[in-house]
């Protein structure tokens, strides 16, 4: 009876209207604009996230370096990969050695990606000098430029690893 009713009326309750197909076309539009956005956005980070696990492993190779040779801790000091290396081959055999190897690895194919890679040593010694104590505190500064991509500007970064060495 109701159906009927509004047969009369000229009035039919099926389907959707044109509008609101429309607003949903309109807000599921702005869902997929909004996810391909943050897609964007993690894929940089990812790349950024990338870069500083490659650049950490190369700072902790020379690291882990001066920790094996930690009596000769102070022939590390001054290390630069954009130089050869000054250590006296003679004198320090192995940190001349890991000062080559070192550099060798920075500027080799196991950077590729990492626009100038740069590599930086500084070594001093730490703690009391009565009774000596003989502890070298070892500054690793690793520079390079960061990964350009669709948008992305390159940028200089640097990171610094801190640590303290102790003879055996």
């Amino acid at each position: 009876m109701i159906r009927q009713q509004k047969r009369a009326l000229g009035k039919s309750e099926s389907g959707f209207t044109l509008l609101e197909g429309m607003l949903a076309a309109v807000i599921l539009a702005t869902g997929l604009l909004g996810l391909a956005s943050m897609q964007g956005y993690s894929l940089g980070r990812n790349v950024d996230a990338n870069e500083t696990t490659r650049v950490t492993n190369f700072a902790a190779d020379i690291v882990e370096r001066v920790q094996f040779n930690r009596r000769n801790a102070i022939a590390y000091n001054g290390i630069d990969t954009n130089v050869a290396c000054t250590i006296d081959a003679t004198a320090q055999p192995m940190a001349r050695g890991d000062c080559d190897q070192w550099r060798n690895l920075l500027t080799g194919g196991l950077a590729a990606g990492l626009g100038g890679l740069r590599g930086q040593v500084a070594v001093a010694v730490v703690g009391p000098i009565v009774p000596p104590l003989n502890q070298s505190r070892v500054v690793v500064t690793m520079t390079w430029t960061g990964a350009s991509g669709a948008g992305k500007i390159a940028k200089q970064r640097q990171m610094a690893i801190t640590t303290v060495v102790a003879p055996e």
